[in-house]
């Protein structure tokens, strides 16, 4: 193993002392820290050291593929470290988004190369699943719930504009798509008033709360009317979500750890200044219920839990070594990404050994002897899935 040193990403929705408190660091930060990012994804790659200097991972994979990645990888990802691990710290609600599946990914990303008004939906050709874990008490608004349900939520707001919108989730299949529609395509001119009337209707619940809460963020954004469309989530620390592509859904507050398809393809659905592209969005959302996105750990061996999801670009565990289990053998198949969440810890790959404090992280190539863990602490890793 080798010590990891990934960037941070100051989005403007990030926070000021998650982050700076896992890593030890004075709090709050000098500005915003949204995620931190812990792999070989061009945007931001992590580094590693290399005779004083430091390398991007990136560069190490492009230079030697077999040795970071193995045969196994190469054959089905190319050259490119397909999983990218994060840290993700909200302060205030990310965008509405969704992401294309794999072969949406490639096709829109190839017809964007044929556009010439310069704006990209596909930034890459690679599908974007999402597995989260929350490291504090967490908020998210994920996947559709059922329309009658959406449909009851926004009639007892009383706003005589929204009956459409009511009629439409009450109208059975393509309802959905329908309302979503309608919403998203509000008259610009109506939008304001129309979010108006919903946060100054007398109207009680979880459900006015939350549509208040976004409304003091993005005033007249529809995606404050979208967002009551979907489950209103909250996790405590260990409890997962799950987004697999074409599910819209927003972090609102808290922290996680994620591991995700290495891309960078999003499609905004509202709560954000940005471009919203209604008609791609439209074609790439699944227009059905998402029953549960809560996964529950399963537990693998002593001291280590994952979060089965049916993808192969990741997997994800988390390793907790203390009395009870001293040390802990994790025979995972390399590249490896470990972050140490808590507590000090040692880890060996048969490759090398890196010591791990709180917010420190560290890379395995790949090869074949498994992770031992040492110490007293937690820690969260990242590899390739084998399904």
């Amino acid at each position: 193993m080798e010590l990891l040193y990934g960037p941070i990403r100051d989005y403007a929705w990030g926070s000021r002392s998650a982050i700076a408190e896992l890593q030890g660091r004075p709090v709050p930060s000098d500005g915003p820290e949204a995620e931190l990012w812990l792999g070989a994804h061009p945007g931001a790659p992590a580094m590693v050291d290399r005779d004083g200097n430091r390398v991007s991972l990136v560069d190490l994979l492009v230079a030697e593929p077999d040795h970071w990645l193995g045969e196994r990888v190469v054959d089905r990802f190319g050259t490119r470290l397909p999983f990218l691990m994060k840290v993700l710290a909200a302060d205030a609600p990310l965008s509405l988004q969704a992401h294309p599946d794999a072969e949406q990914a490639r096709a829109g990303h190839a017809a964007d190369a044929a556009r010439t008004d310069g704006h990209r939906n596909y930034v890459d050709p690679y599908h974007k699943p999402e597995l989260l874990v929350a490291i504090s008490p967490m908020e998210a608004l994920c996947g559709f719930r059922d329309p009658a349900e959406s449909a009851e939520v926004l009639a007892a707001f009383g706003v005589p504009a929204l009956e459409p919108v009511v009629a439409a989730l009450r109208g059975g299949p393509g309802g959905l798509r329908e309302a979503v529609r309608l919403l998203l395509t509000w008259p610009a001119a109506e939008r304001a008033g129309l979010v108006e009337a919903v946060v100054a209707a007398d109207a009680a619940g979880p459900d006015a709360e939350l549509a208040r809460a976004l409304a003091a963020g993005y005033p007249g954004d529809p995606g404050v009317l979208v967002a009551l469309l979907l489950h209103h989530v909250r996790l405590e620390p260990g409890e997962a979500i799950w987004m697999p592509a074409g599910n819209l859904h927003a972090y609102l507050r808290g922290t996680g750890v994620e591991v995700m398809a290495a891309s960078d393809n999003v499609l905004r659905g509202g709560l954000t200044p940005k471009h919203v592209d209604v008609e791609e969005l439209l074609r790439v959302l699944r227009f059905e219920v998402l029953v549960d996105p809560v996964v529950a750990a399963r537990p693998v061996a002593p001291g280590v839990v994952c979060w089965p999801v049916p993808v192969d670009d990741f997997a994800l565990h988390r390793v907790t070594v203390d009395a009870a289990t001293p040390q802990v053998r994790l025979p995972l198949p390399g590249p490896r990404v470990v972050l140490c969440r808590a507590g000090k810890l040692s880890v060996d790959d048969g490759a090398g050994v890196v010591a791990l404090g709180p917010g420190q992280a560290a890379v395995g190539t790949a090869v074949a002897q498994p992770l031992v863990f040492a110490g007293e602490g937690e820690a969260f890793v990242a590899t390739c899935g084998d399904h």
